[in-house]
């Protein structure tokens, strides 16, 4: 069934980042007929609904990249937002602990990098003055950013949705893409849903932000570049009522060098609760929320990817450890009491997971920073793992501009 309106703008992906694109647009040109496409039931259910809510300040980014400006341009956009619609946030600040002497020299390097980066009030801090924020965690020296704080990063999307209605923009949910076709100087999209019946949505222009999928949504559209989503499970464990006073904020240790990811920490949660982690494994699945979740697709593209290959023949000793650590509670806990030793293993509670969706070259590195792409009638958001959801409100913001640059709205 072909339907007979047609839209200005399609979007493909119902997370924050789409919502987000959909409202800065609306904002700028209320004219548009604009549609967002999500597979789901509902908005946000993915990346956007799995994280661990930390409104990042920008301490790791490279200065200059498109992570360093929009995570700082979008955390205030974001505390705006919230401030604007009644969303609780709390900015607890954070700490990165250098365990000793050995990684001072790597917490200095994080410095550098965060000041330039604009990061708002960070200091250095000693060892006794670390015990005076977060009293039970150790540490020779530490980096504290006051201004990192928290929030439901799915109640945030979820507000972004309503307002995208009721500037006019449709949503429209168990909606999965299965095919984008340029005909007749317009794009055909097609819809399959659950029961076989296929519908089609005409569009002028599509901007994909299809998250875990952005690759293959894009390869539709015979752009598939030298890149691939490889899809990485964060396990995380939650801290028992009686042992939250162990983290008043969010302890992060100094980032392994040799490894891409950040490390177990503990976060505050806005709700009160404490998560301990994530650890960072390969998903089974890019839906893949629990260690028996395989989808046989997801798992032989990710395992035959010569990218992926390359990345874990690299990074093999460190893999193997987080494997370990995920399967092996005491591990866990051990990697955490380095910075809070008091810790017991009974005060650990098995908790949620998320699935990052990161984008990796042909060559086996990662993609570290956000990519975008335009090409015609189509834009992608070809990767946009963490800080993503912080920065999503500066990344609509900025493809909403680029959309109406490019495509001449």
């Amino acid at each position: 069934m072909i339907e007979r309106k047609r839209f200005d703008i399609a979007i493909v992906g119902g997370g924050i980042v789409g919502l987000a694109t959909a409202y800065r647009l609306l904002q700028k040109r209320p004219d548009l007929r604009l549609v967002i496409l999500e597979k789901e039931a509902e908005v946000a259910t993915h990346q956007s609904g799995h994280n661990s809510g930390v409104l990042h300040a920008g301490l790791y980014y490279v200065p200059g990249s498109l992570k360093a400006r929009l995570c700082r341009e979008g955390k205030q956009m974001v505390q705006e937002f919230a401030d604007a619609h009644g969303i609780r946030y709390e900015l607890c600040g954070k700490v990165v602990v250098a365990l000793d002497e050995s990684e001072l020299e790597r917490l200095e390097n994080i410095r550098v990098r965060a000041e330039a980066n604009g990061v708002e009030g960070l200091r250095a801090i000693s060892g006794e003055e670390l015990r005076e924020i977060e009293p039970h965690c150790l540490g020779v020296r530490a980096l504290h950013s006051p201004r990192t704080g928290i929030i439901n990063f799915r109640e945030v999307a979820l507000a972004i949705a309503d307002d995208v209605r009721a500037m006019g923009g449709e949503i429209r949910t168990s909606s999965p893409v299965t095919d984008i076709e340029e005909r007749d100087e317009e794009l055909i999209l097609t819809i399959r849903s659950a029961d076989g019946v296929e519908r089609v949505v005409r569009a002028d222009h599509v901007i994909t932000c299809a998250g875990v999928y952005s690759d293959r949504v894009a390869a539709m559209t015979g752009d598939a570049a030298d890149e691939r989503i490889v899809p990485f499970r964060g396990d995380y464990y939650t801290l028992t009522e009686d042992a939250r006073y162990l983290c008043r904020s969010l302890i992060y240790p100094v980032p392994d060098p040799s490894f891409p990811f950040l490390g177990v920490h503990l976060t505050k949660r806005i709700d009160g609760e404490v998560w301990a982690g994530p650890n960072a494994v390969l998903a089974f699945s890019r839906e893949g929320y629990g260690r028996g979740d395989i989808n046989p697709k997801d798992l032989f593209g990710a395992l035959t990817y010569r990218g992926f290959q390359r990345l874990a023949t690299k990074f093999l000793g460190t893999g193997l450890a987080e494997m370990w650590r995920d399967w092996y509670k005491p591990a866990f806990l051990a990697a955490l009491q380095k910075m809070t030793p008091d810790l017991r293993g009974d005060q650990l509670i098995w908790g949620p997971s998320g699935v990052r969706a990161q984008s990796l070259k042909r060559d086996g590195k990662m993609v570290d920073d956000f990519s975008l792409a335009q090409s015609g009638r189509l834009m992608h958001v070809r990767n946009a793992p963490s800080p993503a959801a912080t920065a999503s409100l500066a990344i609509g913001n900025h493809l909403s501009g680029l959309a109406i640059e490019q495509f001449e709205l």
